[in-house]
């Protein structure tokens, strides 16, 4: 999500070293290769962008051990990315937020009327949040979406190996008011009315 009145460019559920995490634990071997595509995803949408601050909304990396076992170039690579930015890590359920790298670690943050954090409150308003990684299905194909409404956005998943809900699930119809937009990514934005 790009604001551009603040120059900060908000994005959630990295899931970086995701694959290391399914092997650690005898789950899928997947092919390693999500940290370089997620890496090269945000490093073009920073070019794209220019942004003064990144808030990153949380599950950074896929566990702790995962945050600790970056390979050096990718550390190497972040702290490009991060250098001369405000760099924010929000904590989330996967992660305590990537303590080791520089950058600003909080559970949430409050910029002007917008607070952001990992998962959505209920009881709060004007939020952007992650967690869900919602999807949506238009013509037949499914793809991430953000969810917007008045009281808040819930960003899709931006890491390469993240799977997504859907939106018409009962956890994202009861955060979403009625009249919420689905806005499905991919290579143009479009805007539905959210499926429920």
């Amino acid at each position: 999500m790009w604001w551009p009145a603040r120059r900060v460019l908000a994005v959630s559920d990295l899931h970086l070293g995701k694959s290391a995490r399914l092997a650690r634990r005898g789950g899928a071997l997947l092919p390693p290769y999500e940290t370089r595509a997620t890496l090269e995803r945000l490093e073009a949408d920073i070019a794209a962008t220019r942004p003064a601050g990144v808030i990153c909304l949380g599950d950074s990396f896929d566990d702790t051990a995962a945050a600790g076992a970056l390979e050096e170039d990718a550390v190497l690579w972040l702290t490009r990315l991060m250098a001369g930015r405000d760099w924010t890590w929000i904590e989330g359920n996967h992660d305590p937020g990537p303590i080791a790298l520089a950058g600003t670690h909080r559970a949430s943050l409050t910029l002007g009327a917008l607070t952001f954090r990992h998962i959505a409150d209920p009881a709060q308003g004007h939020e952007v949040s992650g967690h869900y990684h919602p999807k949506a299905r238009l013509a037949g194909q499914a793809r991430p979406c953000f969810l917007a409404d008045a009281a808040r956005i819930i960003l899709p998943a931006y890491g390469a190996y993240t799977g997504g809900l859907w939106s018409h699930d009962p956890a994202l119809t009861g955060l979403m008011q009625p009249g919420a937009l689905a806005v499905l990514t991919g290579p143009k934005a479009r805007a539905i009315p959210m499926p429920r």
